[in-house]
């Protein structure tokens, strides 16, 4: 026996503490799946065959003398910024990596858990943008329809979950890069308090504002694989406390204050609120009214947030631009992009952390009257295939803040958020909404989010898969 493609990341792990499948069946059928859809949705930088199936042989060995972990012998995917003992790790980069010899923090807890590792997914160059799309590796596309991205840079990951080839996989965030991609894959993904999963072997990424998160087809998955993936390695300079989000799923949020935030965050270049997206988060918030929530009009004191963002960004780019071995194969935009860090990794940089401890004040008044921010994950649906394509670092630049102007801020903060699915536009294209919470407030967030997916029952709706499939690679 083996699960269709619909069984999520609970009930393939209860089936197999049942009995009722082996980890090789599920494992290969996983692995059958990436290679049908490999030419057309092109989700995976690395599949682990091998050592993938050699994993879910000694899985079933632990099963069948009686083992229970949370993750025993369910495959999952990993984002290509995480390592894998034996495998490279080029985060989108082209040229030849050499292979890493441990397993970073998060995998390590997923491998505890016994979650089989199938692959590594494809990410943007350093994850920069929010399309996954690069010299690299070609473009990788979105399950809804394959003339659009997934978005990104956890684009790899998102059209794996979607497509139904793993039923959860970890990405990273650090300007939306889970929730963007969830967003236009109708997928939940939540990005967790900084330091919830560890980043190790880097004790911060990108300057603090990146964390590793997760997305999943349903809150009670993406909530299953944080808490599985959650803790710290000793040297982690963030470590939160320890929470158990799983308990929050079906627990009542009680009768919230919620502020639905519709006005993008200040930023250097225009970004607009395309109408269409709109009607469907205010669509959401209706919803919440309904349910018993006060919902009303209000935006957090962003004030000039992005001055700190630029910064910690860019140096986190020119520091991983340092590591690369073959830079000059890097993108045009990358190395302005890491220029612009080496400029800004002094003085600027230093004020720009500082001010993290006055945005939390300020910011974290706001929750004094709100219990959540619902604001909309991206101001449109996802672009075509190659739109940014050969477009300058400034025009780059331009088109994703037009684009993605809402989830970033939550990066420098260093708080959840989470994406739901707000329904489709433009005749399919997913969007969705984000639940923004203050520090430590996943369990709100989770409970909140499965009120309204015990409604709106997402996890319902796929994408046409039989387009999908084509002769492997």
């Amino acid at each position: 026996m083996t699960l269709d493609r619909s069984a999520g990341l609970a009930e393939t792990a209860r089936a197999l503490a049942a009995g009722e499948v082996t980890s090789r069946a599920l494992v290969e059928d996983a692995l059958a799946r990436i290679g049908a859809t490999q030419n057309t949705l092109n989700a995976f930088r690395i599949v682990r065959t091998e050592a993938a199936l050699a994993e879910a042989a000694a899985a079933d060995e632990e099963l069948a003398a009686g083992v229970r972990r949370p993750l025993l012998g369910v495959p999952v995917a990993v984002k290509d910024d995480m390592d894998v003992a034996g495998e490279p790790t080029a985060f989108g980069c082209p040229g030849e990596f050499p292979p890493v010899a441990e397993d970073g923090e998060a995998v390590r807890r997923l491998r505890a858990a016994g979650a089989v590792v199938v692959g590594k997914t494809n990410t943007c160059e350093l994850g920069q943008w929010p399309f996954t799309e690069g010299p690299a590796f070609g473009a990788t596309r979105n399950p809804w329809s394959t003339e659009h991205t997934p978005g990104g840079s956890s684009g790899g990951s998102a059209a794996a979950v979607a497509a139904g080839l793993v039923p959860a996989a970890l990405g990273s965030d650090g300007a939306g890069s889970v929730r963007i991609p969830a967003s236009w894959t109708h997928l939940v993904g939540i990005k967790p308090q900084r330091g919830r999963i560890s980043t190790w072997p880097l004790g911060e990424s990108f300057q603090g504002i990146t964390v590793n998160g997760t997305l999943a087809r349903t809150v009670a998955d993406a909530a299953l694989l944080l808490d599985a993936a959650s803790g710290n390695h000793a040297l982690d300079p963030h470590q939160p406390p320890t929470l158990d989000i799983s308990a929050a799923v079906g627990r009542d949020p009680g009768r919230l204050r919620i502020a639905l935030a519709l006005k993008p965050p200040f930023t250097a270049a225009p970004a607009r609120l395309l109408p269409e997206v709109r009607a469907r988060v205010v669509e959401l918030a209706e919803k919440l009214a309904a349910s018993g929530h006060s919902v009303e009009e209000a935006d957090p004191p962003y004030g000039g947030i992005g001055l700190t963002f630029v910064p910690r960004a860019t140096a986190g780019i020119a520091e991983r631009v340092a590591q690369v071995p073959f830079p000059a194969l890097l993108d045009p935009r990358t190395h302005g992009a890491a220029r612009l860090g080496r400029l800004l990794g002094g003085a600027p940089l230093r004020a720009a952390r500082r001010a993290e401890a006055v945005l939390h004040r300020r910011i974290g008044g706001f929750f004094e009257t709100y219990d959540v921010v619902l604001a909309p994950t991206t101001a449109a649906p996802p672009p075509r295939i190659g739109a940014m394509h050969g477009l300058g670092g400034l025009a780059t630049d331009r088109a994703m803040i037009a684009a993605c102007p809402y989830a970033w801020p939550w990066n420098v903060l260093g708080w959840p958020g989470v994406n739901i699915p707000a329904g489709f536009v433009d005749g399919g294209l997913p969007v969705g909404a984000q639940l923004l919470g203050p520090a430590n407030s996943e369990p709100l967030l989770v409970s909140l989010a499965a009120q309204l997916e015990a409604d709106l029952r997402w996890h319902e709706r796929w994408p046409e898969l039989a387009a999908l499939d084509s002769p492997a690679a």
